[in-house]
Order: structure tokens, then C-alpha cells, then sequence
């Protein structure tokens, strides 16, 4: 009866018990590719390896960061990163926090977890999360875009930067979980044995109010455009986006960030934690957290990346002019929507949270 007891009370463990050590394969892996394009081996995805941005080699390091890199430049440094973060990620894992480990291991995963997720990145990453649903919906139902495979939405340089996206949020779980195991919180919760202020609960509205409006102003300027407004930008190249259907595609992508601008409110409201009574089957349930956080917080790092090249775009350029601010100046504003957004969904989560099944704390909701 007593060791039933012991196994009922023991903690879960869960993916903070697991996160770093896959923070840790990943980067031997891609550490291990690194070095592979270092000695010649093929599939270099950044800079003179990535076929769609050569397409405009002037306008590359605009686009990306990489734009211009070489495998014999860039090959050992991945390869050299790879190793630092398989070791980083093994102790992250094993929660070891000796001297200066302590801090220099967590630094560490938020600046790998920043530049995988912002720095690297650039608007492909987004078109390919934001045009599936898109292309999908239209090839079934419309048989639309004629002539366009799934193969020039799914390039592998695209493939490669969301793969890069992804393993950026893993580094992020690694900085996180390792803060539960040396400060001693829970590891399934985060709570600590004394509960402390919350910062994320004071900006919650502001931030989600700012996610919620950056994303209209985006959406406002691509309908205009499918409902024939021009808004200033060159005739001849408004004309030929019409014979290509640009505008209807935008103006597919820009309901799509309506209806997510819409569904962000829901972060702050009743209906974001209970299920409203028109949804027959679900109305009166509780919305599971996570059904908000994940997407919220994957669309967070998408748009603050694409908003990182849209600005590096513009200066580039000299800045907005009163011909091209429709094109690039929603865009600009991304990084902020995606920093808002960040923050509106973590206050979601820790307000969520409940009652922590291995701790204990917090209370039934």
C-alpha cells in the first residue's frame, strides 16, 4: 500500500524532463551537416546554396542575414555551434549549475533559442505555415493556382528555415526548464513555494489589444487591393498582380490574419477559456490551454521573424515612400505584433495553469 502511494504521488516528469537533451541532438546533428558542408558535401542551404535567393543576389543579404555566406565559411562555424550546443543542451538537461554555469547555460539557449527563431529566419518561413491552408482550400475547392505545384511552396531551403524555427522553440523549452530545476520550482508547473508577482498578468491586456490590431492593419491594405484600390503603388504593377491573381492571394492570406486577430481577443476573454454556446458539442467546455498557446505562440515567432527582414528590407531601401508603404510598411510593424502576441499568450498560460497535479499548487479552475 505504501509504495501505491509513493507511485501515485510521484511527480510527472514530462517534456522538462526530456527538452534539453533533445535541444542536445539536434544540435549535434546539424552540427554533424555543418561539417559535412565544410568539407564540400552537398545541400548547403544559407547564401550561395539557397537557389531561390541567388535568384537576386543583389537583394539577398536583404532577405536574410545568410544571404552571402559560404559553406567554407559557415560550415565549421554550424559545425562548431553544433558541438557547444550538444553539450550546453546534455548539462541544461541534467540540471547542472555549478559557478558560472548557472547563468552562462540559460544565456546560452535564449540566444541560440532568438537566433534560430528571429535572427535567421525570413518571410519564407511564414509563407510556407500561412499558404498551406491556403493552397489547400484552393486545390481542392477551385482547383486554384493553376500550374503551381506543392513543390514551389515546399522548397528545401523553406523546409530547412522552418526546421530551424522549430528547434529555436525547443531551445526556448530548454532555457525554461532549466529555470524550474535550479531555482527549485516545479517542473511540471513552474510554480515556486512562494508565489511571486506577476509581471505577464499587468501587460496581458495591452499586449493582447496591440496583437490584435497590428495584424488588421496588414489585412485592411490586402483587401483594398483584391477590391480594386490601388492605395498609391505603381499602376503597372498593380495591373500585372490582378492578371496574377497576387491580390486574391493576398487577400486570402490577410482573412486569415483577420479571423487570428479576432481569435487573440480570446486570450483576455470568457469565451477564450469556455467554450461559447454556438459551438453545438463543445459550448459550456473548457478550452484546453494549450489549444491557444501552441499556435499563438508559433505564429508569434513566425511573424516577429518575417517583421525582422521586412525592416531590414526598408532600410536597405532608404525607408518608405508614399508609392510603397501599402507593400512594406504593415510589415514593419510585425516584430512588435509578434513580441505582443508573445506576451498575451504566456499570461494565458500562467493564468491557465490550474492546479498543478505533481505540486499541488494553484487552484482547481
Amino acid at each position: 500500500m505504501t509504495e501505491m502511494l509513493t507511485k501515485t504521488r510521484r511527480p510527472r516528469t514530462g517534456w522538462p524532463a526530456w527538452i534539453g537533451y533533445a535541444a542536445a541532438a539536434w544540435s549535434l546533428l546539424y552540427g554533424a551537416l555543418g561539417l559535412i558542408w565544410a568539407m564540400g558535401g552537398p545541400g548547403f542551404p544559407f547564401g550561395v546554396g539557397d537557389a531561390e535567393l541567388m535568384g537576386e543576389p543583389g537583394f539577398a543579404f536583404k532577405v536574410s542575414l545568410l544571404g552571402l555566406s559560404t559553406p567554407e565559411v559557415a560550415g565549421p562555424i554550424i559545425a562548431g555551434l553544433g558541438a557547444l550546443g550538444a553539450a550546453a543542451g546534455a548539462l541544461m538537461a541534467r540540471g547542472f549549475r555549478s559557478g558560472a554555469a548557472r547563468w552562462l547555460l540559460p544565456a546560452y539557449a535564449w540566444i541560440t533559442a532568438i537566433g534560430l527563431t528571429v535572427v535567421v529566419q525570413d518571410y519564407r518561413t511564414l509563407i510556407v505555415v500561412a499558404y498551406t491552408p491556403v493552397m489547400l482550400i484552393g486545390k481542392v475547392f477551385f482547383g486554384w493556382p493553376e500550374g503551381v505545384g506543392w513543390q514551389v511552396l515546399y522548397r528545401p531551403e523553406r523546409l530547412n528555415l522552418l526546421m530551424l524555427l522549430l528547434a529555436g522553440v525547443v531551445w526556448a523549452l530548454t532555457a525554461v526548464a532549466y529555470r524550474r530545476k535550479v531555482n527549485g520550482d516545479c517542473t511540471s508547473c513552474g510554480r515556486g513555494e512562494v508565489e511571486r508577482p506577476s509581471t505577464l498578468q499587468r501587460w496581458a491586456k495591452p499586449a493582447t489589444w496591440t496583437a490584435f490590431a497590428i495584424p488588421l492593419v496588414y489585412s485592411v491594405t490586402r483587401w483594398a487591393w483584391a477590391l480594386g484600390f490601388s492605395l498609391g503603388i505603381d499602376p503597372e504593377f498593380y495591373a500585372q498582380g490582378q492578371e496574377e491573381g497576387l491580390w486574391l492571394a493576398g487577400a486570402a492570406l490577410a482573412t486569415l490574419g483577420g479571423i487570428g486577430a479576432v481569435l487573440t481577443l480570446g486570450l483576455i476573454q470568457r469565451w477564450g477559456e469556455v467554450f461559447p454556446r454556438w459551438m453545438i458539442g463543445l459550448r459550456g467546455k473548457r478550452v484546453p490551454p494549450m489549444l491557444a498557446v501552441v499556435p499563438a505562440t508559433l505564429v508569434a515567432a513566425l511573424v516577429a521573424s518575417a517583421g525582422g527582414m521586412y525592416i531590414r528590407v526598408v532600410a536597405g531601401r532608404g525607408g518608405v515612400t508614399a508609392e510603397t508603404w501599402p507593400l512594406e510598411l504593415p510589415e514593419t510593424l510585425w516584430v512588435v505584433w509578434g513580441a505582443a502576441l508573445f506576451v498575451a499568450a504566456m499570461a494565458y498560460h500562467q493564468r491557465r495553469r490550474g492546479l498543478c497535479r505533481a505540486c499541488g499548487r494553484g487552484e482547481t479552475k
